[in-house]
């Protein structure tokens, strides 16, 4: 049930810290029928360092298979790439996925995209100490719904870098219209290096969702923190627990966080309460087959050159063109 609030200031520690449009973005999840909240509000500073801690987690097999391609493969994307490029960056986060392929693809710009800002600025003057030579630029910036580069950014050979199956993260109807902003942002000599995770056995996907140490639940629960903070809302995350499961008709895992008991939750401009078990949902992450994969990106504008894998087949790297326009 929604509940109106009243039009009075909340306390100065509750009053919201986000933009109307934000505010208004995370008041209709809120509340929606299923309420949501976008994956995007996961990544503060601090859900941005558990994100971290999940790349390492022995169950969360994307990151270090994915690496496993870079290091196996990656003087042939070199060469698919070629030097010169103005490797765009989206969703950064520390920017080491990108610096480990700086030997390799001698961009001339970086331009690393992330929408924690704070998170991306120090990210950014270190790497700036290790890589003088390179022009490099950081843009706090939500993309997940547009995406329009400022001058600062060279139009020649752009690069979009987008690793870590993030795309999962978007419907494929949503992947399909952010892949073809990302073309529209490119010139034909534009391309896109992008790692996309293949479907795979449903209990290597819920482990790696679910960790055993907890950090996953962590990470999807600081998100309600983050949202007290946005928002002025008074979640209590000891009120809530983590689930992730594998949705095999949609093909992907979907994260959600519980309520443990019934409970009223306010922020500025509203409240609702949620009976026990209720859920929000807070991330999608779909699984491809290498198939469905290449033909989304022919349908988005781009034209697949290669594509690298692990040996299991758990997880893709592909290069494509921009197809001429």
């Amino acid at each position: 049930m929604i509940i109106p609030m009243p039009t009075s200031c909340p306390p100065e520690s509750n009053r919201p810290h986000a933009s109307a449009a934000v505010l208004a973005e995370l008041d209709a999840g809120l509340r929606a029928d299923s309420a949501a909240i976008s994956p995007k509000f996961l990544y503060d500073a601090l859900g941005s360092r558990l994100f971290e801690a999940i790349c390492e987690l022995p169950e969360y097999y994307p990151t270090r298979t994915e690496a496993s391609i870079f290091a196996r493969h990656g003087h042939e994307m070199a060469r698919a790439i070629g030097p010169g490029a103005t490797l765009i960056d989206l969703g950064a986060g520390n920017c080491a996925k990108a610096a480990s392929l700086f030997p390799l693809l001698h961009p001339i710009q970086y331009v690393a995209i992330d929408i924690s800002a704070d998170f991306l600025r120090e990210a950014i003057e270190r790497l700036q100490q290790r890589f003088s030579h390179i022009e490099m630029t950081g843009l706090g910036l939500d993309f997940s719904s547009a995406l329009e580069l400022p001058g600062i950014v060279r139009q020649e050979k752009r690069l979009f870098f987008y690793p870590g199956s993030s795309i999962g993260n978007f419907t494929p109807a949503q992947a399909g219209a952010f892949l073809r902003r990302a073309r529209a942002q490119c010139d034909n000599d534009g391309g896109l290096l992008i790692g996309i995770d293949l479907v795979k056995d449903s209990a290597t996907l819920e482990a790696a969702y679910d960790d055993a140490l907890g950090v996953t639940a962590a990470f999807n629960l600081n998100l309600l923190r983050h949202v007290n903070h946005l928002a002025g809302a008074d979640f209590d995350v000891r009120q809530w627990r983590h689930r992730g499961r594998y949705n095999s008709a949609e093909s992907r895992i979907e994260m959600h966080l519980e309520a443990r008991e019934p409970l009223r939750v306010r922020w500025h401009g509203g409240a609702r309460e949620f009976a026990a078990g209720q859920r929000i949902h807070t991330e999608n992450s779909y699984k491809y087959r290498e198939s469905a994969a290449v033909g989304l990106l022919e349908q988005s504008g781009f034209q697949a050159t290669r594509v690298w894998t692990d040996p299991a087949g758990w997880f893709a790297v592909i290069h494509a063109r921009a197809i001429a326009s």
